[in-house]
């Protein structure tokens, strides 16, 4: 039978009239409807479960596997994250995420959307084709995020348009100009129609609240992962928004958001990632690893898969997957600790895709990619890097930055200056920040400081800069930042570490300056060389480089810079580095 039908043959192995491809036998079984774990045997026809039976009815099958008491639920699924930010394209990504139980992503591809445009979306949906894992896509909302940055790339309504005559993308992506939107911003309300037209409408809204609030779910926006306090979380869910709890790479906001969960907001309630890191999703795992960590914090095991498979099902209108039912898509684990859920079996619309940690699908060779997309000016050097000084004591607007959260903060210190120019101070950690353009080399180059990283010496940069990817630099020092900014132009993007005037380590992301080339096992390894690197620089971070990532954010609060200069994101304009 063709895949996702409903046959004959299936109800006539649902009935008992006919034999089953696959029994699982003498399982716990989640029911995530009732939150009952009940003794089964559950019988698959093809890549669908045509039954949960009492154990020992499951009659003949083509194969049986005795489960021998240990639990079986449906398979996680995240309910936002971007691909792209695990430096990794979906062939490989899979490789780790598919181990850890995950079988579904709700995948926004709008990092290399704002580097490549569609002939981007398209190959991360290609690549992603006849992987063991159900990718589902939603339409870039925001390339760019806004107007106070310049991407690789600009999408407007009618550009989305025909992405959503393919069934795999099911939502509009993010909303992240939310000012656009509540304030009825024309080209942003054509993208809202199109997506509660075609299918649902994705938010991104980090501490809206009131009357602004009010405005952004009437325009029909769905959903928030922005949320850092409870009450933040709370007053969307009684907009009627579902919130995402996020714990990824970058922002980890489980904890603080885990107490709205309860008997009455279980069901407007998921966990989504975001973005996560090859060696995050390795060493510790994806959303199994949200999942155990709800569990020891306090939350019901059953409600916490209930949150990390149905929930996430059910928002996204897909009715055939997050249970473990009759005539649901077989994507099923296997684990023995209900209070610890380890996969130690996975299976894909039937078919086993992981067993013990090791990953038993397919990696198809990264073919039909070939794109430069690291351009800076010819003229780039030490003087492109200096920020004049209007006089010799000045005060200054500087970046705060906190290596767990997204949110920044707009500080106002005195500038460090010397031979009449702003320079860096790594004794009180002021360090220089710089946002180069790098689609088309134009020469834009946004010059600031940075308070939290804590270099003493040397420099990183990165041309994963969320949203639009140009190139960032944080050092303590013209030379360094310059040499950072050469090596990854050299190396068609990616991120390194440098001092001296020559680069320490690299990792090199050829695809689209945000993705490698290589199998996941080299990328950790390459990623642990400049985390590496960057300790022996005096940074304390584990991972200085997602932060820094968002640096050029200029949609989250509250002081961001990109290549066009400093943003006070609250007031979504431009402002001088020098303070009145």
């Amino acid at each position: 039978m063709a895949p996702g039908d409903i046959t004959p043959q299936l109800l006539a192995a649902a009935r008992g009239d006919a034999p089953a491809d696959l029994v699982l036998a003498n399982a716990r079984v989640i029911n995530v409807f009732t939150r009952e774990i009940a003794a089964g045997d559950v019988a698959i026809l093809g890549d669908r479960i045509a039954a949960v039976i009492p154990v020992g009815s499951g009659g003949p099958a083509g194969r049986t596997i005795d489960l021998k008491g240990s639990y079986l639920a449906p398979g996680f699924i995240d309910a936002h994250m971007h691909i792209e930010s695990s430096m990794l394209p979906p062939s490989e990504f899979a490789s780790l995420a598919v181990p850890h139980g995950t079988t579904g992503v709700i995948a926004d591809p709008h990092e290399i959307a704002n580097v490549l445009g569609l002939p981007g979306i398209r190959w991360m949906m290609d690549n992603a084709s006849g992987l063991p894992i159900d990718i589902r896509w939603t339409a870039s909302s925001c390339v760019p995020s806004c107007h106070l940055e310049t991407s690789g790339a600009r999408l407007d309504a009618d550009d989305l348009a025909p992405l959503f005559e393919d069934p795999r993308v099911i939502a509009l992506a993010e909303m992240m100009n939310f000012p656009g939107a509540v304030h009825a911003d024309p080209g942003v309300l054509r993208k809202i129609n199109l997506g509660l037209a075609k299918r649902l409408v994705d938010g991104h809204a980090p501490g809206l609240s009131g009357r602004s609030l009010q405005a952004y779910a009437a325009a029909g926006v769905s959903s928030d992962h922005e949320c850092t306090t409870r009450a933040e979380a709370e007053e969307k869910l009684r907009a009627g928004m579902m919130v995402y709890i996020r714990e990824g790479s970058a922002a980890r906001n489980l904890e603080a958001l885990l107490p709205i969960v309860n008997e009455r907001t279980l069901h407007r309630v998921c966990f989504c990632t975001d973005d996560r890191h090859p060696g995050d999703l390795h060493e510790e795992g994806h959303i199994d690893h949200v999942v155990r960590r709800a569990i020891a914090l306090g939350l019901d095991p059953v409600m916490a898969i209930v949150m990390g498979t149905f929930n996430v099902a059910r928002h996204y209108g897909i009715r055939d997957a997050g249970a473990v039912a009759p005539g649901r898509i077989a994507n099923l684990i296997v684990f023995d600790d209900l209070r610890a859920p380890r996969p130690r079996m996975v299976f894909h619309r039937g078919v086993q895709a992981a067993c013990d940690g090791a990953y038993l699908g397919k990696r198809p060779p990264l073919d039909g990619f070939s794109a430069a997309t690291v351009r800076l000016p010819a003229t780039l050097a030490e003087p492109s890097f200096r920020i004049a000084a209007r006089a010799s004591r000045v005060r200054i607007r500087a970046i705060g930055m906190d290596p767990h959260q997204l949110v920044t903060e707009h500080l106002i210190v005195d500038g460090h200056v010397q031979d009449g120019a702003l320079v860096a101070d790594p004794a009180r950690d002021l360090l220089k920040l710089v946002v180069i353009e790098r689609h088309r080399g134009s020469g834009n180059i946004g010059r600031g400081f940075v308070h939290g990283f804590r270099l003493s010496r040397g420099a990183l940069a990165s041309t994963v800069g969320h949203d639009a990817h140009n190139l960032a630099v944080v050092g303590t020092n013209d030379r360094d930042m310059l040499a950072a900014a050469r090596a990854l132009e050299q190396s068609g993007g990616g991120q390194c570490v440098a001092e001296g005037g020559r680069m320490l380590a690299l990792l090199p992301l050829p695809i689209a300056g945000l993705m490698s080339d290589q199998p996941a096992a080299k990328v950790i390894e390459q990623q642990r060389a400049v985390l590496a690197a960057a300790r022996s620089l005096g940074c304390p971070h584990p991972d200085p480089f997602m932060p820094l990532s968002f640096m050029p954010l200029p949609v989250i609060p509250k002081l961001k810079l990109s290549d066009l200069g400093l943003v006070d994101v609250e007031k979504f304009e431009i402002v001088p580095l020098e303070a009145e």
